[in-house]
């Protein structure tokens, strides 16, 4: 469609004329002209650039006016570095919700400290996998160069550092970092500084610095005395002594005293922002089931590993010892004949118990006859049938190996990520997926430290047990910066527990349609200290049946129905900043 530049008026787009610039307009007429205009979030990150910068609450903000000319922060970003800046003068809690950018944010406000002259050495404190990514946000997103800590020379050479507390904290480098007159530090991750009795809390709490901002989504995880310390690390003395803390603001670990006393003290250094209040178009998550029938072999591998890990899990357990590896086996029989009959080959080769390593091996024999992989003959198709990009991912390795043979004996470009690569080797794994690639196989590590917002299709090869696992494979995806909706492809095996697990996370726990954090709490207070994947296999373990084993799986999904009621009406943070929302 041609469309001329001076067809396009202010009163045709419905705006008032100040928000129209030339350049904005330019880039929509190509974005029309080729065919990939999506008004909401198209329109949002480029036609209103003037908007945001005329907002009066950022006009004081000179660090916009040098960020990269093709990145525009979002409103509740803005707002959250002047208030920040402004009124809690470089030192604040930054709660926000998972997804909503607290990266950025960060980085926003050092840039201004930067820019006034009021920081010229930073320490940015984050977990060891993700140093890479905060490095790489800073520079596309602030245009702020920082050194990545690899040796003991850049904690005095290099004025923004960007390390992993774990490393700091050790000899030699914490004399070294102590040594240093720090202007701003940066820890990500902060509520692994809840105890004030950890090393991570006191080195924390020694580090020379002027400014300091503590970011994460989970200020409170277990009760108000975490809020207490994070808080005595911005400002000593902030919240009162403890025991002053204590008696005028707890009831109890999780119930408040004087919400809205406490509400009033929180804000002038706490910022949360939620999904629903933030002035962001998330693009939706449209979640597919793709079910699939196994071949007659499949089958009787699938119930002949089953009947084993049933019965030996009930052994192992009744005489205390490790079955971890039966759960591995059991998620492996749902993925791929090779990972399995690797593991069955590789207990054979350890058990003592002759028994054992027969009744091993005759059902490695099984798997050695198995002549196909139904889940990847519903794959290939759907892919070859697409023109976009894809991650698909999986837990296991060899699974991996043989995805990325087959894909390319498929002719389909496809490159593979696994938490052995080294640091330049996931970026460049990356930035190649990103320009050249169709798919990603990625496992596990591909969950956690890298973003893929520039892709919309994802594929659960195999489920994880664990609902947070899925949660972060997806939220690699369904990020800020994606601009389409985000496809998730669950394929599941007929018959197996791998539908089960599927049919409880999807329908009964609602997997996607929470956020990271809610989700992690809800599951943690219905579990306790038991581990999600280790209930499922106590329940897989005791049912004689399919049909007793769904039963039980209703039972968790009650338990945590339950929990997410206890964790609304208990949540001292949820009470305080989103006491609407619950109500709904």
């Amino acid at each position: 469609m041609a469309v001329q530049l001076s067809q396009i008026k202010a009163s045709t787009l419905e705006l008032p004329m100040v928000l129209v610039d030339t350049r904005a307009l330019r880039k929509t007429v190509e974005a029309l002209e080729e065919g990939r205009f999506e008004p909401l979030t198209w329109w949002q990150q480029h036609l209103t650039a003037r908007t945001i910068r005329n907002n009066s609450r950022a006009q004081g903000l000179i660090s916009l006016k040098s960020l990269p000319r093709d990145f525009i922060p979002y409103p509740h970003q803005l707002e959250t570095v002047h208030r920040v800046v402004e009124e809690m003068h470089g030192s604040a809690l930054l709660a926000d919700e998972v997804g909503l950018g607290k990266t950025i944010e960060a980085g926003l406000v050092l840039k201004e400290y930067l820019l006034r002259g009021l920081v010229r050495r930073a320490l940015i404190l984050v977990p060891a996998s993700l140093r890479i990514q905060w490095a790489r946000e800073l520079r596309e997103k602030c245009g702020i160069q920082a050194t990545v800590q690899r040796s003991e020379w850049e904690w005095s050479r290099a004025d923004l550092v960007i390390a992993s507390l774990e490393t700091a904290k050790r000899e030699p480098h914490r004399s070294i970092v102590l040594e240093q007159p720090w202007d701003m530090v940066i820890v990500d991750e902060a509520h692994k500084l809840k105890n004030r009795k950890t090393q991570n809390w006191q080195f924390v709490n020694i580090l020379p610095k002027k400014y300091m901002l503590l970011l994460t989504a989970t200020p409170i995880q277990n009760d108000l005395n975490e809020l207490y310390y994070l808080v005595s690390l911005l400002r000593p003395g902030y919240l009162g002594t403890k025991r002053h803390f204590t008696s005028r603001f707890m009831a109890g670990k999780h119930e408040v005293k004087d919400a809205e006393g406490l509400r009033q003290l929180l804000d002038g250094v706490l910022i949360r922002n939620r999904r629903g209040q933030a002035d962001l178009l998330f693009p939706k998550r449209v979640v597919h089931a793709e079910w699939v029938t196994l071949s007659p072999q499949e089958r009787e591998l699938y119930q002949t590993v089953t009947d084993f890990v049933r019965r030996r899990y009930r052994s192992l357990r009744s005489a205390r010892q490790n079955a971890l590896p039966l759960i591995i086996l059991q998620r492996e029989v749902c993925s791929s004949v090779q990972a399995t009959a690797v593991t069955l080959l590789n207990m054979a080769d350890r058990t003592e118990d002759k028994q054992i390593e027969r009744e091993l091996r005759s059902m490695a024999a099984i798997a050695a006859r198995v002549q196909q992989n139904s889940k990847i003959e519903r794959l290939i198709p759907m892919l070859q049938k697409s023109e976009q990009q894809w991650v698909v991912f999986t837990e296991f390795r060899t699974t991996q190996e043989l995805l990325l043979r087959r894909l390319l004996d498929a002719g389909i470009p496809a490159i593979g990520f696994h938490g052995e690569l080294g640091r330049g080797s996931r970026e460049w794994v990356q930035s190649l997926f990103h320009r050249r690639a169709k798919v990603l196989v990625s496992t596990q590590a591909g969950g956690e430290g890298i973003n893929l917002q520039f892709c919309s299709h994802a594929v659960n090869f195999d489920l994880p047990w664990n609902p947070m696992r899925i949660e972060q494979r997806i939220g690699r995806l369904h990020r800020i910066g994606q601009q389409h909706d985000v496809h998730i492809i669950n394929l599941s095996s007929v018959g197996t527990v791998e539908e089960k697990i599927l049919y409880l996370l999807q329908e009964k726990i609602h997997l996607f349609e929470r956020v990271i954090g809610e989700l992690d709490a809800i599951v943690r207070q219905s579990l306790s200290e038991s581990s999600f994947e280790g209930r499922i296999m106590e329940l897989l373990a005791e049912s004689e049946d399919d049909s007793e084993f769904e039963a039980k799986l209703q039972e968790i999904a009650d338990q945590v129905e339950n929990a997410k009621q206890q964790l609304w009406r208990s949540n001292p943070l949820d009470r305080l900043y989103s006491q609407e929302e619950h109500a709904t």
